[in-house]
């Protein structure tokens, strides 16, 4: 039953088209989190953001960089640009900030933010892999992807 299961599954999700419509669904997906948490973080955020930043040890003037990473490197994700790259450099960027804000894991809230930002992570990862797939800037600059 398992095998079968599997092999509708592999032969489902291997097909070109519905290939081509779930690599930018994921893409869009995994880089949501980043746009909407850069765009947060300016106007009203940005003097909390400082604030919160210098609590937990990290120089509130590097905020100007997270923000142009989380909606840069987003913005690159969902259209497909620089996928490899731009996947590591998040997955990265989720670890550090999940150690450096959410590694109080005697906090319920704190445990399960730490888990969601290597949740992040490991789904960045595993595109950095596969590449952009077909709809992608990368496929059509560089002819990578799937």
């Amino acid at each position: 039953m398992f095998q079968a299961i599997h092999n509708v599954t592999t032969r489902l999700l291997t097909q070109p088209t519905i290939a081509s419509l779930l690599f930018p669904l994921a893409r869009i997906s995994l880089a949501l989190v980043f746009v909407m948490a850069g765009f947060n973080k300016l106007g009203d955020g940005y003097d909390g953001t400082v604030q919160y930043m210098a609590s937990m040890g990290v120089p509130g003037y590097l905020l100007p960089l997270v923000i142009a990473l989380e909606i840069g490197g987003g913005l690159a994700l969902m259209a497909g640009w620089q996928t490899r790259a731009t996947a590591v450099l998040l997955a990265v960027f989720s670890l550090t900030t999940g150690y450096i804000f959410h590694s109080a894991i005697d906090d319920p809230m704190q445990k399960i933010l730490l888990l969601k930002n290597i949740s992040i992570a490991g789904g960045l990862l595993i595109l950095s892999l596969t590449g952009a797939g077909r709809l992608s800037v990368d496929r059509t600059l560089y002819r990578d992807g799937v």
